[in-house]
């Protein structure tokens, strides 16, 4: 997993180049965000990520797990200087997803969860995903990302094959029917030929 300062005063991404405005990627800060995420996940459109039952004390400690983990991070994403989105990193082999596939050196799985949208921009969630796999494919380290989304979410399926994605098979874990998709760097650079 990469080093992130303690501090988190500087973000680990920034892609400047972009009609929305600047796209950053920063550790998440726990005190600050968790009200963020709070209020995120336990939204009916969030029902794909799993907690809109839950209570603060629950997503809180559910987010300290991961910020405390040696094999996963939580980072926020500002759009514009606007807190947008939220990304999660993680190692596969150490994570539950990582018993149902072969791991291979290199994969780095990821989730992605968008904040609620006070209005709809056109390819708002196309720029914020490609941002994300801009991220991970700049880390050498990274051959492949792993998703592994609600069967269920069709809306995740479409931005997944849209970014080169290959889906390998359903997987059942405790809580979902999950779709395994993998999708490497050459099809990633592929996909964002087409786009």
């Amino acid at each position: 997993m990469q080093v992130i300062s303690p501090l988190h005063t500087m973000p680990v991404y920034q892609e400047t180049s972009h009609p929305f405005g600047t796209i950053e990627l920063w550790p998440m800060d726990l005190q600050k965000d968790i009200p963020v995420i709070y209020k995120w996940v336990t939204q009916p459109y969030a029902t794909y990520w799993g907690m809109t039952d839950k209570s603060l004390t629950a997503v809180a400690l559910e987010y300290s797990n991961i910020f405390n983990s040696d094999h996963s991070m939580a980072l926020m994403g500002k759009v514009g200087g606007i807190t947008s989105f939220l990304c999660e990193v993680y190692d596969p082999a150490y994570d539950l997803i990582g018993s149902h596939y072969q791991v291979l050196k290199g994969d780095v799985g990821m989730h992605l969860l968008i904040g609620p949208a006070e209005k709809q921009i056109h390819g708002f969630t196309w720029a914020i995903f490609s941002a994300v796999m801009d991220f991970l494919f700049q880390n050498p380290a990274h051959q492949r990302v792993i998703v592994e989304p609600d069967t269920r979410n069709e809306k995740i399926h479409r931005l997944n094959r849209r970014a080169g994605f290959v889906y390998e098979k359903e997987v059942q874990l405790p809580h979902k029917t999950a779709a395994l998709a993998t999708c490497t760097r050459e099809h990633y650079q592929l996909s964002k030929k087409k786009n």
